[in-house]
């Protein structure tokens, strides 16, 4: 076997795709990951193949990222957007065109990396045929996410049997928090192999711009107090307790306050019906004047916008890790949170923000004032929140710790073929 193979490896994931633009519907957090994921280990030497469905004749089959790192888009159903939850009838076809590819480019992948559980059952497929090794992580868990909503879908006895099975099947999963890992043995399995390692952020262009300058450039008044919010437009993303707990600012009569809601794709998608109702909450309260939704934000645009307010806050249900809440501080700005999952581990409690009860209005409002109504401690909290994510969440770290994971699993690939090769 030459060394290229060796170090070769493919990541799956099949309903977010690593090369379409972030911010769009189905692009949020997972694709952030695996995109940089890939390319951060394309640099420490890997050969990256990453996979995900085609949506359209017009996506190219083929993304080059860089020398090393590329998307391919594999047919799995119609070329149309399809949303998750009816995703699974098409994967068989998904596994079918994966293994059609490696024939036809004589590429042979003994380890796959699965994201999400759809692409978990992509990989479990793929052991059965081929041996190939699997690390998989969630970046959601069903059985939490069932808890926080009222209409649970069709597909859900199927999603949590197949969570259940990677966790005791797969050769480790990667969970990005302590949380997560505790709700994956308390609600899914005591089985299984698990090591924790955290997702990551670009440091370099999170923090690239100051508070002043980042307010002249979206023409933002200097005195202005800023809460922002990011993110997809979601029930589960907790965005009406923002705009009520703005409402019930002490701020709220001053002309300074601003919520800027930014996030969303095109109208009509499934998260236009989530923001027609928060815009609505919004005219209800009075609050238009004071409201601002800027639309998708761009990635060039992003850190400004982070680094022009004052509080970014994550009002989340149920989030596995909370890749917004680092972005922010890696921005230097603190974040108010809620004190669910992997936002627990991301954001310290009085030391780079603050956590408050998911859904408690009264909470939220009185956490985003102490920030408001003290700028010194506000910048105190930045400049914390900025030196966490510097030693725990840059993208290089995350995949250092993710390649020596691989080796160690591609390690004991090679001890299991010894004794093979010595009885031939």
């Amino acid at each position: 076997m030459n060394s290229t193979t060796e170090k070769r490896i493919a990541l799956i994931s099949v309903h977010g795709d690593p090369a379409i633009e972030i911010g769009k519907e189905e692009a949020g957090g997972q694709n952030v990951y695996v995109r940089h994921v890939g390319e951060a280990l394309a640099q420490l030497g890997w050969e990256v193949d990453m996979f995900t469905r085609k949506v359209s004749l017009e996506q190219d089959s083929i993304v080059q990222h860089s020398e090393h790192c590329r998307t391919i888009r594999l047919k799995a159903g119609p070329l149309e957007f399809v949303p998750r939850d009816e995703i699974f009838g098409y994967l068989p076809e998904f596994v079918e065109n994966f293994v059609k590819f490696q024939v036809k480019n004589g590429i042979n992948y003994q380890l796959v990396h699965t994201n999400y559980w759809l692409s978990s059952w992509v990989g479990m497929e793929l052991k059965k045929i081929q041996g190939i090794k699997q690390i998989h992580t969630y970046h959601s868990l069903g059985a939490v996410k069932y808890n926080t909503i009222d209409n649970i879908p069709l597909i859900a006895s199927q999603r949590l049997a197949v969570e259940k099975e990677v966790l005791e099947t797969a050769e480790r999963i990667v969970a990005t928090s302590p949380q997560e890992n505790q709700h994956m043995r308390s609600l899914v399995s005591t089985k299984g192999n698990i090591d924790i390692i955290p997702c990551g952020t670009d440091i370099q262009r999170f923090g690239s711009i100051g508070r002043d300058a980042a307010r002249l450039e979206l023409g933002i008044a200097p005195e202005a107090k800023i809460v922002l919010y990011v993110g997809r437009f979601d029930p589960r993303k907790g965005i009406e307790t923002l705009v009520r707990a703005v409402n019930e600012s002490q701020l709220r009569e001053s002309n300074n306050l601003k919520l800027i809601i930014g996030g969303g794709s095109t109208p009509g998608n499934s998260d236009g019906i989530e923001r027609d109702r928060i815009e609505q909450i919004v005219n209800e309260l009075g609050m238009s004047d004071l409201t601002i939704f800027p639309g998708r934000l761009s990635q060039d645009i992003l850190p400004t916008y982070y680094a022009a307010a004052d509080v970014c806050v994550v009002p989340s249900h149920y989030e596995p890790f909370g890749l917004v809440a680092i972005e922010a501080m890696a921005s230097g700005t603190p974040v108010v949170a809620s004190d669910v999952g992997g936002l627990q581990f991301t954001v310290v409690n009085e030391q780079t923000g603050l956590l408050a009860p998911a859904q408690d209005v009264a909470a939220f409002a009185n956490a985003i004032d102490r920030i408001l109504l003290n700028p010194e401690w506000r910048d105190e909290l930045g400049k914390a929140g900025r030196k966490r994510v510097e030693t725990k969440f840059s993208w290089d770290g995350v995949a250092n710790q993710l390649g020596e994971l691989y080796n160690e699993i591609l390690g004991q690939t090679a001890k299991e073929l010894e004794p093979a090769l010595l009885t031939k």
